[in-house]
């Protein structure tokens, strides 16, 4: 096989977990292929570069084998080449409030601290 939908291969490679997900990322703009908006009928081919942004993040994989089937997760990792950047550092700061869970009901000040922590 030389040529598959985009929608196809994002969903047998998996990035997304259904092939109606990879649709709608297409059809919202969220899939290009080779620097170009992609729709989900796009021909994806061996040498292509495809951009998706999936589950908050940008992704940018390489089509080293076109994949028209589902398959292992072994078998998918080997059909691409990841060119997406590290994905950001968790955030490593302390929440400036902390409850003690057996402590019961929240007393008024514990709450005013609450609502503080919310609305920053």
């Amino acid at each position: 096989m030389e040529v598959t939908r985009v929608d196809r291969w994002l969903w047998a490679v998996r990035l997304y977990k259904t092939r109606s997900e990879a649709t709608a990322a297409c059809r919202g703009s969220h899939v290009r292929v080779n620097g170009s908006p992609a729709k989900p009928a796009t021909p994806v081919r061996v040498g292509d570069r495809v951009e998706a942004r999936a589950h908050g993040r940008q992704r940018v994989l390489e089509v080293v084998q076109v994949l028209d089937k589902r398959v292992g997760a072994v078998a998918a990792a080997g059909s691409i080449v990841d060119h997406s950047p590290p994905p950001p550092a968790p955030d490593t700061e302390a929440p400036s409030f902390v409850r003690d869970a057996a402590a019961g009901r929240p007393t008024k000040r514990d709450r005013r601290k609450l609502d503080r922590l919310r609305s920053r």
